[in-house]
């Protein structure tokens, strides 16, 4: 694109004059608009697309769902006379409040580009949402995890390891989604990118707002890169929760066999067909029997307390 142009507009241009919206699902009014404006889409396995004319990029975006999140992908192509926009189902939220900015602010009407620097704002601001939105559930989740450790929850009963897996299940979907977030950013940025290098170079102003853009992209990354690591850290809580609490099961299953080895190991004495044993001739020799039995228990159970074991 030639980067000399002029790209303010005349003052009789509208928005709806610069801002072209399209239902990304009607194919013939994609093929329309795609004609009389000379822009080409990318398919959704591109990402960006030129031509002398025009550039056209592919921005995914993460979008809130009742208690989930989808992945949206948005179809921006701009020029320095107009921005398209394929959007899915014919409304995208973020660009909401992109409209009220422009009704409280009528300058940034002022060229396409200014249009696609308010398009990018709004899907960033929208994106710092989206990840705010995830760090609430995380922390809600900090709750949970605290239980866990603890070993027992509210009501006393003591945590199982099915309880630990759900959480650990609830995790790494935090984990995939904010990985998405990321990706989401990176295109995010591209566009902001492209859009700064399509600018007229006398447009100083617009120019400093694209880069503060950016910075503000930079931002959320950070923010959502932060809360990637916050995700990580709980998942190796619970994964040492588990292990801990695996240990304590094994723990307690080789107690029970030091304690009650003994104990068999004296009843395996006694059910030997020897032909004389002298212990069953004797008046006490079964009180004797179950004392012996008794201490052949209590003795390594002394002996694993003593040593701590049972903590």
């Amino acid at each position: 694109m030639n980067n000399n142009i002029i790209t303010t507009l005349s003052p009789a241009a509208t928005l709806e004059d610069i801002w072209i919206r399209v239902d990304a699902e009607n194919k013939a009014e994609v093929a329309r608009i795609a004609a009389k404006y000379k822009v080409e889409f990318p398919a959704s396995s591109e990402g960006v697309f030129e031509d002398h004319d025009s550039v056209c990029l592919n921005i995914t975006h993460m979008m809130p769902e009742a208690q989930d999140f989808r992945r949206e992908t948005i179809v921006i192509a701009f020029s320095d006379k107009v921005v398209v926009t394929l959007e899915p189902k014919g409304h995208f939220a973020p660009f909401d409040k992109a409209l009220a900015r422009f009704k409280r602010h009528p300058g940034l009407v002022q060229s396409s580009y200014s249009i696609m620097r308010t398009l990018l704002q709004a899907m960033n601001d929208a994106a710092a949402e989206t990840i705010d939105m995830i760090s609430q559930a995380l922390e809600t989740m900090n709750d949970q995890i605290g239980v866990i450790t603890s070993g027992l929850d509210s009501s006393g009963r003591e945590i199982g390891v099915s309880d630990i897996n759900d959480t650990m299940i609830e995790l790494n979907e935090k984990e995939e989604l904010i990985s998405r977030c990321l990706e989401c950013q990176l295109s995010l940025a591209r566009a902001a990118r492209y859009l700064r290098m399509e600018i007229n170079g006398s447009d100083h102003e617009l120019k400093n707002m694209v880069e503060t853009l950016l910075s503000d992209m930079d931002g959320v990354k950070q923010h959502a890169s932060f809360e990637h690591e916050k995700v990580r850290y709980l998942q190796q809580s619970v994964m040492t929760s588990l292990n801990v609490k695996q240990n304590q099961i094994v723990k307690v299953f080789t107690i029970i066999t030091a304690v009650f080895l003994p104990p068999t190991l004296v009843a395996t004495f006694y059910g030997m067909n020897f032909a004389v044993m002298p212990e069953l001739t004797w008046k006490h020799g079964f009180t004797a029997t179950i004392i012996q039995t008794l201490l052949a228990a209590l003795l390594p159970l002394l002996y694993i307390k003593k040593k701590g074991w049972l903590r």
